[in-house]
């Protein structure tokens, strides 16, 4: 099929260039985000800035890390020893209060719902004897059973780890309930996340965790499981081994518990990676029609390049029939439009908002796209000093979501914005946007909320 590849739109362009969404009973205006009574309009957005696996930081040793014993023989884990690893991060910064779903103070809507794989990442520092003596080769990524896990988190009682609530989808949710937090704005965004966690003390972490970052973890624990984690090995050249158990986060299920939560939701955000599970695109499937029959944006995030290619069909079925948005780099965006590797991202980006509202293609310190109607605008990236470009993809996509729900009508703008948050985290050590400079760069560009004439305050 030959597609005209149009000139690059005008920078000062705004979303009522947008096509339809996929929902045609959303509003009548294509970005009238809020009526009223709160409930979003109409919109599209980001990407994945820099690729690569989102995982935790590196940390360093210490004489008490190294007394810790985490792990017993079989494989489990002790609760108060997880609390005391995972105790003081970049998640501590702040202590809010979430939400319960079933509690009277629940918000009428949320703001934003994710759905994603959740996962305890555990973050260490190996050397390359280490990885030799488990057999592991440097700088892949595989998926391990409940056996090898324990077998090498008990071998990492010797080194210096880290638990974190991990995962992409949390990594952009975090970065986005930070920069609509209370201190900012009268009327705070609504974050939640749900998918599948365990009845035990990693699950419980996972759910504390996120909460302390004012993102609710809303989905009931599975009583006999085990939750999901991803051991992130780093050896001193800063490549990063990778070891998957999936455990809980393989079985993510449609029941009346996600319906009611995508019934009362303005964006629903589905994390590709979900994809790579048995049977989960029905699941997926079910959820994006609940999202459009109750006027919610869709949003997909590409995640990775093997994963489209693995279950290409089944993201093209979701992409082509519900997405209002879609999140990727240049190699996934490629990858979804089968170009070749010498095909340019802005050729991608073009091709791809011809079946999906809105485009957001980013191609690493080359800057990024943002694609609609077969054109595209280029956002140059923002300069920094980089440290550790993991997590860079996750906080431009909160940047759009954030300017979304905030109502910026400015498309450059808003990718300036995006830009903007990754460079930040590109610019530290660790995949998380702190507090301190999320307020920051929230209140940097209120001229972009203000100038769209949009209220801050509506829906609380």
């Amino acid at each position: 099929m030959a597609l005209s590849l149009l000139s690059p739109i005008p920078s000062s362009a705004s979303l009522s260039a947008f096509p339809a969404p996929k929902n045609a009973s959303f509003l009548s205006s294509i970005y009238s985000l809020y009526h009223p009574k709160g409930t979003l309009g109409s919109s599209r957005t980001a990407t994945s800035f820099f690729g690569g696996f989102r995982g935790s930081a590196r940390i360093e040793s210490t004489a008490a890390d190294k007394k810790r014993q985490m792990v017993s023989r079989n494989g489990e884990f002790d609760e108060g020893e997880i609390e005391r690893i995972g105790g003081q991060d970049e998640d501590d910064e702040e202590l809010v209060e979430g939400h319960d779903d079933n509690s009277p103070s629940s918000p009428d809507r949320w703001d934003v719902l994710g759905l994603g794989q959740a996962m305890v990442d555990f973050s260490g520092v190996v050397d390359d004897d280490f990885l030799k003596k488990l057999g592991l080769e440097k700088g892949t990524r595989k998926l391990i059973d409940h056996e090898e896990r324990g077998r090498v988190l008990q071998a990492m009682d010797g080194c210096s780890y880290k638990a974190a609530a991990g995962g992409s989808l949390s990594n952009t949710l975090v970065a986005l309930a930070r920069l609509g937090c209370r201190s900012i704005s009268d009327r705070p965004l609504n974050v939640a996340m749900a998918g599948s966690i365990a009845g035990d003390p990693l699950g419980s972490f996972y759910r504390t965790k996120l909460r302390r970052a004012n993102v609710n973890f809303l989905s009931a624990p599975i009583m006999d499981g085990t939750t999901g984690t991803v051991i992130v090995l780093t050896t001193p050249d800063a490549q990063r081994t990778m070891l998957a158990y999936q455990g809980t986060s393989s079985v993510v299920n449609y029941d009346s518990c996600l319906a009611s939560l995508i019934s009362k939701t303005n964006v629903f955000v589905v994390e590709g990676y979900l994809f790579e599970l048995p049977d989960t695109i029905r699941t997926i499937t079910k959820a994006c029609e609940e999202a459009h029959r109750n006027g919610a944006l869709v949003a997909v995030t590409a995640s990775d390049v093997s994963c489209i290619e693995r279950h290409y069909d089944d993201f093209w079925d979701i992409v082509g029939n519900y997405a209002d948005i879609i999140f990727a780099n240049s190699d996934e965006a490629r990858a979804f439009c089968h170009f070749s590797a010498d095909e340019s991202p802005i050729s991608a980006t073009r091709y791809l908002s011809h079946f999906v509202p809105f485009v957001s293609v980013t191609d690493g310190i080359n800057g990024s796209y943002i694609g609609v109607k077969g054109e595209a605008i280029y956002i140059p990236p923002s300069t920094c000093v980089p440290v550790d470009t993991c997590g860079a993809g996750d906080a431009y996509a909160s940047g759009i979501l954030y300017g979304i729900l905030r109502g910026v009508t400015d498309l450059k703008g808003m990718g300036d914005l995006a830009a903007t948050i990754a460079a930040t985290v590109v610019g530290q050590q660790g995949t998380r946007l702190r507090v301190q400079d999320a307020v920051r760069l929230a209140r940097s560009h209120e001229f972009l909320i203000k100038s769209s004439g949009v209220r801050t305050d509506v829906g609380s």
